[in-house]
């Protein structure tokens, strides 16, 4: 009889032959935990009425016939404590004596049957969901499947159940003492208009920093570190969008060939900060850690906003791992199909979690209070958000879960960002989410990289992007500050890449360059790569301080991509999420070129008159009209000669552009009920190859000209002659 053959369905045979390739398994314990409490959800530490000290554990599972709490000694011998008590669903005990660091895990006894989504399985351990930390890693091995891997019938292969025990390969949950008053942390609490995003991963940012200590590189105490803050706020950036930082492991296929899921989009514990990122510990340390770096990022006046992955979960498919949501009630967290046996997937990860169901949304909403109020942190960004707003199939704007997060006295008062499309029919809602909601607008994206590259054959969507996109926006009371502009985030291109690459270069990743998106938008300028050039060189740095310029000049919520201020590039790897190593790491030293040293210094610069200079960061859209009766008009589009552009001038081909920004008819005012009055500003657009002429309303003084390393003359002009694929900022 082969192992395959011994591993059965639940019968007692099969029970005998799991015990034979097991060994004895432990009992459960013959004394049962004190009654406890249902509420809160998870591991909570405290001291009971009598002074003494324990942990209540209440685990949400209810189908479960039974559950074990499973702890776990400094040799990582197992004892077994059967939890007796249930209420509204929750099984629930207190154990005295339980301290802060504390590892375990549940085994949950209940139905096996595939055919109806039941998937119960006590010989795997599961993970809480409500953990506050995780410890140790989740090792590729079948015996973390909840059905039989290797069943020669790959057609009922998932209905065949597994008894092999889970424990050795899997990580188990961690006690964590939460007690943190938060006195000495004050918010930033920047307005959405006055935002500049820079989005990071917290390990890549600082792994080759030469000025933080080897020791501290790659982790929460390396970002928290001076050296990495200095260069924060040195740029300007108001808020740094981290990267996954909810506890992650790597699918099979990665570890097979020697891999990591570097960026993090493969969530197992919502609750619990990355393990892998503390430099101090992974029994209860990294939660200290984490809220030190808050702190300290605050003290520097940078929020703190994370991107968070509640579409799905490390579980995959129904031959995936069987890590936690899987057994504790699999129908009853994940969307199964029309045969119950499978998933629904509107992620391309093999499940999706089921925000129709409360205690799912409950799950979310949780987790996110939690990290608000425990963890300090100032907002999210949802990874496709689409999948969290979908009915019984297509995307619903007035759905459960955005209600339930609009109206919560928590979360309506952060910074919410959906990614805002899955990969589901009907999927893409760009524009579509409700007030509150920001959104990363890929049509920003695509039409300024489109402009640069030279294939728009006019200006008509350039002028509506970089106005603040209206036609997406302006409906239900929302503002420009709801498009989050970006040309380039850590899926995709980096900002040098985008200009030096015409093809993704993927191989690396060991998926024969399959993986990532062919709808690049981007343009070598002439070699593949890197050259010797010295034109080509200077074009495509050029085309940096053109993008670059272009984004932070835009009205909206300009986003950076970190390293891209440093010209860092990926090889053409425009698909870098298993790639821990010098792809995916921020090369320091490219700060020794002087070349890219004047990237960071212009990136620098365009964020200060960024924030010195409301006109350039306006709260209203634009009305097109003038403030009084013989004023200005707020916005005006120019053509290269000076005047105002007509209805033909917007159909005609060009790739030259004017527009001027009036300080003078600003619409807003400031908390006192005062007109908010600024300077006037220019800003001149080239795309084209050739030099183009621009007659000037009146003398201006240029600010930046991406034509030169450094700051222009400032002297007054009244016409100008940019250089073919160049722009300009002047100012009145």
């Amino acid at each position: 009889m082969t192992a395959w053959q011994e591993l059965g369905t639940g019968t007692p045979r099969e029970a005998r032959a799991a015990a034979r390739l097991n060994g004895s398994a432990p009992r459960p314990a013959p004394a049962p935990p004190w009654p406890g409490s249902w509420q809160p959800l998870g591991a909570r530490f405290r001291t009971d009425g009598e002074g003494g000290r324990g942990t209540n554990f209440a685990l949400w599972a209810p189908g479960a016939e039974a559950v074990d709490l499973c702890l776990f000694d400094e040799s990582g011998r197992e004892s077994r404590h059967r939890l007796t008590e249930q209420t509204y669903q929750t099984w629930h005990g207190y154990l005295p004596g339980v301290l802060p660091g504390t590892r375990y895990g549940y085994r949950v006894h209940g139905r096996w049957d595939p055919w109806t989504g039941a998937r119960y399985n006590p010989a795997k351990l599961l993970l809480d969901p409500y953990a506050r930390a995780v410890d140790g890693g989740c090792t590729t091995h079948d015996a973390v499947s909840s059905a039989v891997r290797g069943w020669p019938e790959r057609d009922v292969a998932d209905t065949v159940r597994d008894d092999r025990d889970s424990a050795p390969y899997v990580p188990r949950a961690v006690v964590v003492d939460d007690a943190d008053d938060w006195y000495d942390d004050q918010r930033p609490k920047t307005p959405w208009a006055e935002t500049v995003l820079y989005e990071l991963h917290v390990r890549g940012f600082t792994m080759r920093h030469p000025d933080v200590p080897p020791e501290l590189r790659g982790t929460y105490a390396g970002l928290a570190h001076p050296a990495a803050i200095a260069h924060l706020t040195g740029l300007g950036v108001t808020a740094v969008e981290l990267l996954p930082v909810h506890h992650h492991v790597s699918e099979d296929h990665l570890q097979e060939r020697g891999l990591v899921n570097y960026w993090g989009y493969n969530t197992l514990g919502f609750f619990a900060p990355h393990a892998g990122y503390s430099s101090s510990g992974s029994r209860g340390q990294q939660v200290g850690e984490f809220k030190r770096m808050v702190r300290a990022l605050h003290a520097a006046g940078i929020e703190v906003i994370l991107d968070v992955v509640f579409n799905h979960t490390a579980e995959a498919g129904a031959m995936g791992p069987a890590l936690s949501f899987r057994g504790l009630d699999n129908a009853g967290y994940y969307r199964l199909d029309r045969s119950r046996r499978g998933y629904a997937d509107y992620t391309g990860c093999g499940n999706t979690l089921d925000t129709r169901r409360p205690q799912v949304i409950r799950l979310i909403t949780d987790s996110l209070r939690y990290w608000v109020a425990e963890m300090g942190v100032d907002g999210f960004r949802f990874d496709l958000a689409a999948a969290l707003a979908r009915g019984s199939d297509a995307v619903e704007m007035e759905h459960p879960f955005l209600a339930a997060v609009s109206q919560d006295p928590v979360l309506s008062r952060v910074k919410l960002i959906a990614e805002p499309w899955d990969v589901g029919p009907g999927g893409y809602q760009v524009g579509g989410f409700p007030p509150l909601w920001g959104e990363w607008n890929d049509r920003y994206r695509d039409t300024v990289r489109d402009f640069w590259r030279g294939a728009r054959p006019d200006v008509r969507e350039l002028a509506t992007r970089v106005a603040g996109s209206s036609d997406l926006y302006q409906r239900g009371g929302r503002r420009p500050y709801a498009s989050v502009n970006y040309v380039t985030s850590h899926d995709g291109f980096t900002l040098r890449d985008l200009v030096s690459y015409d093809r993704k270069h993927n191989l690396a990743n060991g998926e024969d360059n399959r993986d990532g998106t062919d709808d690049n938008r981007s343009w070598n300028h002439g070699a593949e790569g890197d050259t010797d050039d010295p034109e080509i060189r200077e074009l495509r740095v050029r085309q940096l301080r053109n993008l670059l310029t272009t984004l932070l000049l835009s009205s909206g919520v300009p986003m950076l991509t970190a390293g891209d201020e440093l010209g860092r590039t990926q090889r053409g790897n425009n698909n870098a999420y298993c790639q821990d190593n010098e792809t995916g790491w921020l090369d320091w030293s490219l700060l020794d070129d002087p070349q890219w040293r004047s990237l960071t210094e212009l990136t620098a610069r365009l964020i200060h008159l960024r924030r010195a200079h409301p006109v350039l960061r306006q709260r209203a859209f634009f009305s097109g009209r003038p403030a009084g009766p013989d004023g200005p008009r707020d916005l005006s589009w120019l053509t290269p000669d000076g005047r105002e552009m007509t209805e033909a001038d917007w159909f005609a081909p060009t790739h030259a552009l004017a527009l001027r920004l009036s300080g003078s008819a600003m619409s807003e005012r400031d908390q006192h009920g005062r007109p908010v009055h600024d300077a006037d500003f220019l800003l001149l657009l080239n795309a084209g190859p050739e030099p183009r002429h621009f007659t000037l309303p009146g003398p201006h003084r240029p600010l930046v000209d991406t034509a030169l390393a450094g700051p222009p003359e400032p002297a007054p002009v009244t016409g100008v002659t940019l250089t073919g694929r160049s722009a300009m900022l002047l100012t009145a």
